[in-house]
């Protein structure tokens, strides 16, 4: 009985890191056209459950997001910058 709860206990800690893995992903955000509109999309973004990091860059038009894959995903980000006005596309996803 010992072996199997160790061999169950193994398994899972050498697979949680598959189920949920960090992500980034940049949105380009043309409508971000003035010093307060980071601040804004910024706002926006962190209230999505599951973002450790944001980084917008208002000369490229440009947020990084790095999210937990687990709690959320691409389509709520862009839905959240959005729905606080300032509609998103994604440009590239990397792990």
């Amino acid at each position: 009985m010992k072996k199997i709860v160790t061999a169950v206990i193994a398994a899972f800690l050498f697979t949680a890191p598959v189920w949920a893995a960090p992500q980034t992903l940049t949105l380009k955000v043309p409508g971000m056209t003035c010093p307060t509109c980071p601040i804004t999309v910024k706002k926006a973004l962190q209230r999505v459950d599951g973002v450790s990091n944001i980084s917008v860059n208002l000369a490229q038009k440009e947020v990084v997001v790095t999210f937990d894959d687990a709690k959320t995903n691409e389509i709520a980000l862009v839905k959240a910058t959005t729905d606080a006005g300032y509609p998103s596309q994604p440009v590239k996803a990397t792990k």
